[in-house]
């Protein structure tokens, strides 16, 4: 039996406008997209419109470990919605909420079958937790 589809969400102090751009720009995606503090982003590439394609680099900062996170854009609606598929086929949406100044962010993804649940679900609500972090602090 499939495991069940993982939710993460945060709510930041930012308009729907800047949040939104935090999440697509490639010059902020690199700055929060990383689940700990030992890991960074040192490239992103980002073309968010349906049929766009997106590719990450994660690594360890050590330099031991890195992967690129890709996939493809199924939808893109501006402010609203992102989905995607990743690489292996898995399906990822990202909702977007206005919440009049603030926004709420909540990606609802498959699950991989390497890890525990509670071990993705934790490392993608840290990286949740950074953009939280990152768009908060005014960078």
């Amino acid at each position: 039996m499939a495991n069940p589809k993982i939710t993460v969400e945060t709510t930041v102090a930012a308009p729907i406008d800047k949040a939104w751009k935090y999440w697509i720009s490639p010059e902020h995606i690199t700055k929060w997209n990383f689940a700990s503090d030992d890991w960074h982003c040192p490239h992103a590439e980002n073309d968010a419109r349906t049929g766009g394609k997106f590719k990450s680099t994660m690594a360890s900062k050590d330099g031991k470990m890195s992967f690129d996170f890709e996939g493809i854009y199924d939808e893109v609606i501006d402010k609203k919605k992102i989905s995607y598929s990743m690489e292996d086929g898995r399906q990822v949406s990202v909702d977007f909420l206005d919440l009049n100044g603030k926004t709420k962010i909540t990606e609802t993804f498959d699950p991989e079958e390497v890890n525990s649940i509670e071990l993705q679900k934790s490392g993608w609500q840290s990286i949740l937790d950074n953009f939280k972090k990152h768009i908060e602090s005014g960078s």
